[in-house]
């Protein structure tokens, strides 16, 4: 019985300090102060997140990318980061980090407590992990996976396994009944989820018809202030070297016999 109880007392107060990160951040107030951030950045591409996000919490950067040229761009992310060039990459104090929502999961949770994301007490809060990790590891992963398939051969129908319509599908239910990706207010989900559901409809992965509340949603995220600030910082000649939308996507509808979810 006594080895028991000290199980369980053991059990608690593990549970206990892996909460406790969390809790402390969400009473920190202002947060940590911001060392100086540095975004690497390629237009149009997924580096747009962080500079989202910094318009949104009114926090300084400096943003480095060669406007109109994106192979330049890419030149000096290699010679800041060699090993591994991507877009973002940011320069952190002295750190060097890569992941757009790991970027910004650091900067919201160390800097921006309580902002662009709900309690984490929350039934939001689920929700809002989960949208914040579904935008690459699911949703985008899938989208270029079809789209360099498709692009060898139009498919002629939908998938038996999980497809581009599909996980956009899913974003559209959640849309049903939620305002946000975050749940009840505008958030960082939100930010994550606009790059893959912009690739999904502009490159013709999926039939835009198909997805009103998505549309209804781009629509209201593309006209909040930061963003347009961001786009006249980070696109400021609009979308370039864009890849070249699909002939025709799969047909919208069932999918093929023997389809699994």
């Amino acid at each position: 019985m006594t080895i028991e109880l000290n199980r369980r007392a053991g059990l608690a107060a593990l549970a206990s300090l892996a909460a406790a990160p969390a809790a402390a951040a969400a009473t920190q107030g202002e947060g940590s102060p911001l060392p100086p951030i540095t975004i690497y950045h390629l237009e149009g591409r997924r580096s747009e997140r962080v500079v989202w996000l910094m318009e949104e919490l009114g926090f300084p950067y400096k943003l480095e990318f060669k406007r109109g040229d994106l192979m330049g761009s890419m030149a000096l992310i290699k010679a800041f980061s060699p090993i591994v060039p991507m877009a973002p990459t940011v320069k952190y104090g002295d750190q060097v980090l890569v992941e757009s929502g790991a970027i910004m999961e650091l900067i919201l949770n160390r800097h921006a407590p309580g902002k662009l994301q709900p309690d984490f007490a929350s039934t939001d809060y689920p929700h809002y992990l989960m949208w914040m990790h579904f935008a690459e590891g699911s949703l985008a992963a899938r989208l270029f996976s079809d789209y360099r398939a498709w692009m060898q051969q139009p498919p002629t129908e939908r998938s038996r396994l999980v497809d581009s319509e599909a996980v956009v599908e899913f974003a559209e239910d959640f849309l049903k009944t939620h305002a946000w990706f975050g749940g009840a207010a505008f958030s960082a989900a939100d930010i994550m989820m606009a790059f893959p559901l912009r690739v999904a409809t502009e490159l013709n992965l999926v039939e835009t018809s198909q997805f009103p509340k998505v549309a209804a949603w781009k629509t209201r995220i593309e006209g909040r202030p930061a963003y347009q600030r961001m786009l006249a910082k980070a696109r400021p000649d609009g979308m370039i070297g864009a890849l070249k939308p699909l002939p025709q996507h799969a047909p919208s509808g069932p999918r093929a016999p023997g389809a699994v979810r």
